[in-house]
């Protein structure tokens, strides 16, 4: 370790210059991701960008996100009075300030990149310091972190991590990432729906049936900011309603994520008699396609089942793209399993800085965590 060392920036104005060449194998640790953080991250949010160091040559690149939940609005509606209410309470007076090392708006192994392999001993080492080192900066701004939390990684990396640095930490398991390796055999929609069970098959039919009507349409730079007040509030309908929220994305993200990373970056729009009622977003992210926020008229969405078209749709187009797989995130597993996604289970890290509560570290957290219960559907021949 004494090699390695990290810097902390603010701005992507002052990252090296060959950051993106460190970040190459993902997007979402690249400049043009990061200025959209920048430009137009939730109200409540505020990015912090790590470049690790070996002997002053940069090889790697590190997301951190600070959250201030008393700025929030709601934290989700969906929950029982009681369990929301004292879920808030928790928050407001033993977790509103909560620093993440990675992203906390996308599900995935989304932290760091590496340009050379770091054992995880250091690696694990080098996330507290980091940790350790915002701490400091948030302390000597008056600002007390409760909690630090490590976020998103597979079981290999988990299991890594657990035999050096993070061992005392308090390892969960969230809900599932839903992922769809798509068969590498299909080429077309009909190949997708081809492989379907007869139930599955008969769902889908009955989906695109109800769906006359209404016509989707890729959204230019030009349609997300003339109709960016109803994609945002579509959005909020959606996200309002989830089970549990930490940030609400800001009134002019779309148009600013579209605006920087342009195609990479797709937004689909829904529209019935030329209203638009729905949108769902993805990310090009190499071999690999990202699901991102979606909204819908909730009338609409029951009426037409337009939330599993656009299942359908994000999955046709990565058929029909060549991709291998599908990010599809944790909301709404059920129904994803039902169109081939399956579940990737996941393992966050997480610390309260208070001594004695960090005992109760995994008591709390299952009350900030929502109850799932779910059955995994097999749509598939």
């Amino acid at each position: 370790m004494e090699n390695i060392n990290f810097k902390v920036y603010t701005s992507i104005s002052n990252l090296p210059e060959n950051w993106n060449a460190i970040a190459a194998s993902n997007h979402f640790l690249q400049t043009p991701y990061l200025e959209v953080l920048e430009n137009s991250a939730p109200t409540n949010m505020e990015c912090f960008y790590i470049g690790i160091f070996e002997n002053n040559i940069l090889v790697g690149t590190l997301l951190s996100q600070y959250l201030d939940l008393n700025k929030l609005e709601s934290f989700g509606e969906r929950d029982s009075f009681f369990k929301k209410h004292v879920r808030n309470f928790i928050f407001k007076n033993f977790a509103s300030h909560v620093l993440f090392l990675g992203n906390n708006m996308i599900t995935g192994q989304n932290a760091y990149a590496l340009s050379k392999e770091i054992e995880h001993k250091h690696l694990s080492q080098l996330l507290i310091d980091c940790s350790d080192a915002l701490i400091l900066y948030f302390k000597n701004k008056g600002i007390k972190i409760h909690i630090v939390s490590f976020k998103d990684f597979y079981e290999n990396n988990a299991t890594l991590f657990k035999k050096h640095h993070f061992k005392n930490l308090y390892e969960f398991n969230a809900q599932p990432n839903m992922i769809f390796n798509l068969n590498e055999n299909w080429t077309s929609k009909e190949d997708y729906v081809a492989a379907f069970t007869k139930k599955y098959r008969d769902q889908y039919k009955r989906a695109h049936k109800k769906y006359n009507g209404i016509i989707e349409k890729e959204l230019s730079l030009e349609d997300v900011v003339s109709l960016e007040n109803r994609i945002n509030e579509l959005y909020h309908y959606v996200a309002k309603n989830a089970p549990f929220n930490t940030f609400f994305l800001a009134d002019n993200h779309f148009s600013t994520f579209k605006k920087q990373c342009g195609n990479r970056f797709k937004i689909f729009g829904y529209f019935l008699d030329n209203k638009l009622v729905g949108f769902h977003t993805l990310l090009l992210n190499g071999e690999v396609l990202e699901t991102y926020f979606l909204g819908y008229d909730d009338e609409i969405q029951k009426n037409n089942m337009l939330y599993l078209n656009m299942l359908y749709n994000m999955t046709e187009f990565g058929i029909e793209h060549n991709f291998k797989k599908i990010i599809f995130g944790r909301t709404a597993i059920e129904i994803k399993s039902s169109i081939g996604a399956e579940p990737v289970y996941m393992s966050g890290f997480i610390l309260h800085t208070n001594s004695f509560l960090n005992k109760y570290i995994g008591k709390i957290f299952q009350n900030l965590e929502p109850n799932l219960e779910w059955n995994q559907r097999h749509p598939f021949k």
